[in-house]
């Protein structure tokens, strides 16, 4: 008896390969793209004598491919395929390659959208705002350009930026096109003491000792405006103002009312200018700033006039002398009127006036340059209609500045009039183009401050803004743990259900 040993065919069958009903092994799992790993490849063996089957054994034969060549075939051409994306119900669709250009983000990472997968209808679910994702799938397409759509609010879209981790840039470009201005850096002194104090006294929302300390300065400015005031009255001034008084005030200031409130307000002044110069996180930043300067040129007038009136002495010559100091001392103390701009630092609206003047400084210099002009020329003309009339206001030329500046800012205050024929037609030629000169830049200046306005009371935008961004810029910078534990948990639970294991 005769044995004849039939030839064995071995083939390497790919998991993914659904032509054949070959079940991948056990312990095999699925990768991030929903592919079965190729290693290690399952096997079968075929009995048979056929030459065919020989041939089909052979090198070459499209059943001889390599399973690890098969599978980076079936990555590469994963990137072309179509991805179905549900927002609520309503379908997108788009292609893998588009989502890969940024793997930083929720759709781009494909660790991070898994978990939104739903094996079932082979598409990814989100439950979030429909119209926004428009926006947001744009983003993609554009390579980097995001656009609100117009029916979608402020803070819904910035909201949906945030959950597909759009990243901290695509922010600040959101808030660039809506026109937001990027607010510059608040820098904050490093010592935590220092920068309390900081807080307490810069900056008055911060909390509510910062308020208290904002209302007791603006409590003493107030009452230091009404003393400065008050004091001019005559029955108060008679020792301040008059040459003859002058050495009674000099004797007898330390029991003065108006000095003892004065001294109370300028202590204060000084204790708050110290202790915000000790923790300013910038010395020359501090110096730079207009309030600073001005809360020190509000308090220099008070020491000049104290020391002026100490160094005065009962001696001395009250004609000549006492004059010139008296003259000089009451040009320092109408520098005490700048104070009130100390109030700018805790208004709003004159924060706001400041600001508008700031960004018209242009239109204001046209303003300016073209009264300048009209004055000429119209005090000019004026001159010369009535030299002839012997009772005119209009001696000379230098004369006829004030009525062309009251006439062509149309406020007429009948001091000085024409009185011949053609006097007052150049008289109605400087009101009609004094109504044009200036309605040319008033609009530009009333839509400055519109804008300084609008920007202003839009506050509580701006904080959702601000919390969106500052939400972006945390998850663009958070730990991936979390992602990696959800994909393992999800999974672990798909691959149960695929082997049927409860």
């Amino acid at each position: 008896r005769r044995e004849t040993r039939l030839p064995q065919l071995v083939i390497a069958v790919h998991p993914s390969d659904t032509s054949r009903s070959v079940q991948p092994h056990p312990g095999r799992k699925k990768d991030v793209c929903g592919y079965v790993q190729a290693s290690p490849p399952c096997r079968m063996t075929v009995a048979t004598g056929d030459p065919s089957d020989e041939a089909a054994a052979h090198p070459g034969h499209p059943l001889d491919y390599d399973p690890e060549d098969l599978f980076e075939k079936h990555c590469l051409e994963e990137k072309d395929e179509k991805v179905v994306i549900n927002i609520s119900g309503l379908m997108f669709e788009t292609q893998l390659s588009t989502l890969s250009k940024f793997p930083e983000t929720l759709l781009g990472d494909p660790m991070k959208r898994i978990q939104y997968f739903d094996p079932m209808k082979n598409e990814y679910f989100f439950d979030r705002n429909r119209p926004s994702f428009d926006g947001i799938l744009y983003y993609y397409q554009s390579g980097g350009r995001i656009r609100r759509p117009a029916n979608v609010p402020l803070d819904v879209f910035a909201n949906e930026i945030v959950f597909y981790e759009l990243g901290h840039e695509a922010m600040e470009q959101f808030r660039e096109d809506e026109g937001f201005i990027k607010e510059p850096e608040v820098l904050l002194p490093t010592n935590e003491l220092k920068r309390q104090f900081w807080l307490l006294f810069e900056y008055p929302e911060s909390s509510s000792a910062a308020k208290s300390v904002a209302l007791v300065s603006v409590l003493v400015i107030v009452i230091s405006i009404f003393i400065f005031c008050l004091e001019t009255l005559p029955e108060f001034r008679e020792d301040s103002d008059f040459p003859s008084g002058f050495i009674q005030k000099t004797n007898g200031s330390q029991d003065d009312p108006f000095f003892i409130v004065e001294t109370i307000c300028i202590i204060w002044f000084c204790f708050e200018l110290g202790v915000r110069f000790v923790v300013c996180p910038s010395k020359s930043d501090f110096f730079n700033n207009i309030m600073n300067i001005i809360d020190i040129v509000s308090i220099i007038p008070y020491f000049v006039t104290l020391g002026t009136e100490l160094a005065t002495t009962p001696d001395e010559d009250l004609n000549a002398g006492q004059t010139m100091s008296l003259a000089i001392l009451r040009i320092i103390r109408l520098v005490r009127v700048f104070r009130i701009f100390k109030l700018s630092r805790h208004s709003k609206g004159l924060q706001i006036l400041g600001q508008t003047l700031k960004a018209s400084m242009r239109e204001l210099g046209l303003l300016i340059f073209f009264l300048f002009i009209g004055v000429i020329l119209f005090s000019s003309a004026i001159y010369f209609a009535e030299v002839d009339e012997p009772q005119t206001h209009f001696v000379s030329i230098p004369d006829g500045f004030w009525w062309a500046v009251v006439t062509m800012t149309t406020v007429g205050y009948g001091d000085m009039c024409p009185i011949t024929m053609g006097g007052k037609m150049v008289g109605t030629l400087c009101a009609i183009a004094g109504v044009l000169t200036i309605a040319l830049p008033v609009p530009v200046i009333v839509s400055n401050f519109n804008y300084f306005y609008h920007r202003e009371t839009e506050q509580e935008e701006k904080q959702v803004m601000d919390a969106a961004a500052e939400a972006a810029q945390k998850m663009s910078a958070a730990n991936k743990c979390g992602s990696t534990l959800s994909l393992n948990k999800s999974n672990g639970t798909w691959q149960n259900e695929k082997n049927g294991v409860h």
